[in-house]
């Protein structure tokens, strides 16, 4: 009787090919399959979980500036800059400072990411659960990047702008050091040998630049914690992600 009603719920609320998932997963274990709600609080709870891994590696002194892979560099309009680093008299220093002045407002915004993305993640509707469970090693990531990256800018904006006004680099603002290289790289680049060597002005707005990079990063260290919990059985620390989780181990 248990079994014909865990058919009759599952064909009810899940597509076929994942219910002949979930009755086989029945069948080899005898355990009672998780409900869709318990699958999209999994889903989110992991998510939940990436979400204070990321904040709490990022937002530490070198979280960005001393991982290569996620160190913010010159937006890529303004590295004309430094292929006409000479122009600028002490160019290669200012360069070096506004990009260590730049990962340190990315480090310091994102302590303020926390909150901006849980509740994203608390708001977000998801109609196919057991979709995104049984899909890449990334999907629940990529389905809150799809489904709420433009509310996350809107949001997150206003943190790296203020980020931007502080002094975290010798008592200099990102803003103002950044500033101070742009003037200075454009006052060349209107110069008459400037204009000679067909130069460009930048004007690129960093605070666009910077919020889309540290989002990107925030992003890249979420899906890491998501496949950790989809492969390690370790890594699910709670009985929820054991239980919603433990699923793909039983395919």
């Amino acid at each position: 009787m248990k079994t014909k009603n865990i058919i009759l719920l599952c064909f009810t609320f899940f597509p076929l090919t994942s219910c002949n998932i979930l009755m086989q997963s029945v069948s080899n274990s005898g355990t009672i399959p998780t409900t869709n709600i318990e699958n999209i609080s999994g889903i989110k709870s992991a998510l939940a979980l990436g979400t204070e891994n990321a904040v709490s590696n990022l937002s530490v002194e070198n979280g960005f500036f001393g991982n290569q892979a996620l160190k913010l560099l010159l937006p890529e309009e303004a590295q004309i800059i430094v292929e006409n680093i000479s122009l600028i008299p002490g160019g290669k220093a200012l360069v070096d400072k506004t990009i260590l002045s730049i990962n340190r407002s990315a480090e310091d915004a994102v302590k303020e990411a926390g909150p901006v993305f849980k509740k994203a993640i608390q708001d977000m509707s998801i109609s196919d659960a057991m979709g995104i469970l049984l899909g890449g090693n990334n999907a629940a990531t990529q389905y809150l990047q799809k489904t709420t990256s433009s509310q996350l800018k809107s949001l997150f904006l206003p943190k790296v702008q203020a980020s931007l006004k502080k002094p975290l680099v010798g008592n200099v603002s990102t803003i103002e050091t950044w500033n101070l290289l742009i003037n200075a790289y454009n006052t060349a680049a209107n110069s008459t040998l400037g204009k000679l060597a067909n130069l460009k002005s930048v004007n690129t707005q960093l605070d666009q630049y910077v919020t889309d990079k540290a989002l990107s990063a925030l992003f890249t260290k979420i899906a890491e914690t998501e496949n950790s919990i989809r492969t390690d059985p370790a890594a699910r620390t709670t009985t929820l992600l054991k239980r919603v989780f433990g699923q793909l181990n039983k395919q």
